[in-house]
């Protein structure tokens, strides 16, 4: 699996782009904001975007799903529980002084369900706390934690819709059970790994 984080717009949310190599087959996480930047990496590996997937519903994470969708018709998922920010991203974008497309969802995300695109499958573990609705996407070795889990810290629990305990007791019981060299891509800041994240987070010492 080819990998590509690109950092974007105002407050660089980390987005990502997963790419299967034999098929050309791609989906993009959390497409934040600069539409042109990730077509730009879309092009450099002739990869066709299958899915547009949001960890969370949160606009600097989705703000460029409508660009997107628009260019290349993939569609939208998200967990039920974040939908419904989708609807509202210019009204929310805008109380940060900030500019966001609403762009509803295309179909829903569950706990368990796969996302396959070529060879590739993603696991959706929910993973709520940060939002209602928030997932992390595992593929053996790779978790994409939105924002979740970060290097040394976790997500915001102050926001509407925010549970603090029910973050801690996520990332406990279905994230640091996955194993130790599993590499931790979060929405924010630089890349870890699930052994150091039990190790070193002061959250869970």
């Amino acid at each position: 699996m080819i990998i590509q984080s690109l950092a974007v717009g105002p407050i660089q949310a980390n987005c990502y782009i997963l790419g299967c190599e034999q098929t050309k087959e791609a989906v993009v996480i959390d497409p934040g904001d600069e539409p042109k930047h990730i077509l730009s990496g879309l092009q450099k590996q002739a990869f066709q975007l299958k899915y547009i997937i949001n960890t969370h519903g949160h606009f600097d994470h989705v703000g460029a799903n409508k660009a997107l969708k628009d260019v290349t018709g993939a569609p939208v998922l998200i967990h039920k529980g974040d939908a419904p920010m989708l609807a509202h991203l210019s009204a929310s974008a805008g109380m940060w002084g900030m500019r966001a497309d609403d762009s509803p969802a295309d179909q829903f995300l569950k706990d368990g369900d796969r996302i396959s695109f070529g060879k590739i499958i993603l696991e959706v573990i929910s993973t709520p706390g940060h939002s209602p609705g928030g997932i992390s996407l595992y593929t053996p070795k790779d978790l994409f934690v939105g924002d979740t889990l970060f290097a040394g810290s976790i997500g915001r629990t102050d926001f509407p819709g925010g549970d603090y305990d029910l973050l801690i007791s996520g990332v406990r019981n279905r994230l640091f059970v996955l194993g130790d060299d599993v590499k931790v891509y979060p929405g924010h800041g630089p890349a870890t790994t699930i052994g150091y994240e039990k190790k070193y987070n002061p959250f869970f010492n």
